[in-house]
């Protein structure tokens, strides 16, 4: 469910694979939302671990390898376009290393922890 009229704030440095330097840039930024779970989970994966096929990634939540997560589900070209814009080397990080998230229909999902509403 998009609900563009809203977004999150980072408001401290998520958890996660990326380089701490990276995740240290997501700080301060707003991000549009879309999709909450704070009352229901998502399944998610680490960006470098992430299994790349769906079969791998179904085998994987099988054996317990995906995390539950309540938090914030953003595109994750868009962010990462919002994030260039305040550290273009952070953004090249993601684009390097992780291209096949930074596509339609891909997600960073944020957790809760670290995220205010903001709206936009």
């Amino acid at each position: 469910m998009k609900n563009p009229d809203w977004a999150v704030r980072i408001v401290a440095v998520p958890p996660g694979d990326a380089p701490l330097w990276v995740r240290q840039r997501w700080v301060g930024l707003d991000l549009p939302v879309i999709r909450y779970a704070a009352h229901r989970k998502l399944l998610a994966f680490g960006v470098l671990s992430r299994p790349r096929s769906r079969a791998a990634q179904w085998a994987a939540v099988f054996r317990g390898q995906a995390e539950l997560i309540a938090g914030y589900a953003v595109e994750a070209a868009p962010a990462v376009g919002i994030l260039a814009k305040s550290s273009p080397e952070a953004a090249a990080w993601w684009r390097e290393n992780t291209p096949h998230l930074i596509a339609p229909k891909r997600y960073l999902v944020f957790h809760e922890e670290v995220c205010r509403i903001a709206e936009i």
